[in-house]
């Protein structure tokens, strides 16, 4: 019998594909004259980020119940509306929601670590050819170790997942306490978190927008158990539970740490700053002793990478089942993981690691996963017409979307309104998304002909 992911794997997974850059960074632009310099301002945006991720992920829970295949965006989309579409949201996953999002935390792991072994950030190792960076080598030595784990198979993969996620959540708590029992080792900021004249056309003004394209990138990995669905024990409740659950706790955390940033350093000592962990452990501790939590920091973005080798891989796995041409990607060792597929997330992974740049990196992400995710959560939509014009009676066992036909839309018009901003703001990440599904395009047409492309019924049966 084939061993699947566990509740505890699974909220886990969300918990840890959340907390990841995007807390630690996003701040440091958003206290900016340019962006939302009011601080009420501020956790408002970082609970509007969390409602429109519980939105999305009270969606996720119906749309993944209804289909029960491991894949995500991938099978979500191909059930819905059409194997093409599936397939580019397939290759973006691949290139983008996993293999950039994970050079994104090498990249941000390496930098917390370099503290710890005495290095700047300028350092840089002269391979001959070109120069790396010792954050971008640590970086991709961290990628080798954790897909080398996720090769043990999926118990032990889980439980390293598990025992990362607990580590993080400890210096979480950790970090939100010691402000309060270290008070009489440095000056607090004096920020005011009541609202203020300008707090209201501080919500409704376009840097606010902005900034919500930051918030939502580190609200992203909401939906990271619906990609190993069909991995995963007892779906139709693990499922719901573990996306909702572990949204929640998310949105609370952020709320809370955005708290501390705020409560213990100034707008300019935070503006800019995209290692705000050391920012303010430093301050509170001393540079000495913020060491440790550079390590540990370092440790807490590594749940973020193990959770995407679980995800990511599935994907390419659900791909090789599909593609005879991409079968290589469907096969599983002894162990029951698509080893062919961690090869690849690992391999595209180092090469973004070691040749682009964290900002790049972060506002490809943001656009590209949003255009997936709209369509899935309108899919939604979709799956209940045909359920309507088939005069079906619903499957019991379909997690049913809380608040609908609400929050389906309210996740809708917040996407295509950053969306929009994105692309008023700068067209090349646009022309980098299309640059991205061109190819897939391309690929999809020439290996379809050779492909039997399978139909699986909606609505299948869930344990």
């Amino acid at each position: 019998m084939t061993k699947k992911y566990t509740r505890s794997v699974a909220t886990n997974m969300v918990i840890a594909n959340m907390i990841g850059t995007g807390i630690f960074t996003s701040l440091g632009f958003q206290v900016l004259d340019t962006g939302i310099p009011d601080p009420f301002s501020i956790l408002i945006i970082w609970l509007l980020g969390g409602v429109v991720a519980l939105c999305g992920a009270s969606v996720y829970a119906e749309v993944a119940s209804r289909i029960n295949r491991s894949g995500g965006e991938y099978t979500f989309l191909s059930e819905i509306y059409h194997p093409l579409l599936g397939f580019i949201s397939g290759w973006i996953s691949l290139f983008v929601g996993f293999s950039a999002a994970i050079a994104a935390l090498a990249l941000a792991a390496g930098e917390y670590f370099l503290p710890v072994i005495g290095f700047s950030k300028e350092t840089a190792l002269n391979l001959g050819l070109f120069e790396i960076s010792i954050a971008k080598l640590i970086g991709c030595l961290l990628l080798i170790l954790v897909s080398l784990v996720h090769f043990r198979g999926v118990k032990f993969g889980g439980i390293f997942q598990n025992y990362m996620t607990y580590i993080k959540l400890v210096l979480i708590g950790s970090f939100l306490i010691i402000p309060f029992l270290f008070a009489s080792n440095y000056e607090a900021s004096g920020i005011n978190f009541s609202p203020t004249d300008k707090t209201l056309n501080t919500i409704f003004s376009t840097p606010f927008a902005g900034a919500l394209v930051y918030v939502m990138f580190a609200y992203s990995g909401w939906n990271a158990s619906a990609y190993i669905v069909g991995n995963l024990e007892n779906p139709r409740k693990n499922l719901p539970f573990s996306l909702l659950v572990g949204t929640i706790i998310v949105t609370i955390i952020y709320i809370l740490l955005n708290f501390i940033f705020m409560y213990v350093a100034r707008f300019d000592e935070l503006a800019l700053q995209v290692d705000l962990g050391n920012v303010v452990a430093n301050k509170i501790l001393g540079n000495k002793v913020g060491v440790f939590f550079s390590f540990a920091f370092s440790l807490a973005l590594i749940s973020g990478i193990s959770a995407m080798f679980i995800a990511g891989p599935r994907v390419a796995e659900q791909i090789g089942k599909d593609y005879k041409t991409f079968k290589i990607l469907g096969k599983q060792n002894k162990q029951g993981v698509p080893k062919y597929g961690i090869v690849f997330i690992l391999t595209i992974s180092i090469l973004l690691t070691f040749f682009s740049s964290f900002k790049e990196i972060i506002l490809y992400i943001g656009l590209t996963l949003m255009l997936s995710s709209m369509l899935t959560v309108f899919g939604v939509f979709i799956l209940r017409y045909r359920e309507r014009k088939a005069d079906k009676t619903p499957a019991k066992n379909v997690v049913k979307t809380w608040g609908y036909p609400i929050t389906p839309i309210v996740f809708i018009l917040i996407s295509l309104w950053i969306i929009y901003f994105f692309v008023a703001q700068d067209i090349k990440y646009l022309v980098w998304s299309l640059a991205t599904i061109i190819p897939a395009i391309v690929i999809y047409y020439l290996t379809r002909n050779n492909d039997t492309e399978k139909d699986y019924p909606l609505d299948s049966n869930i344990n």
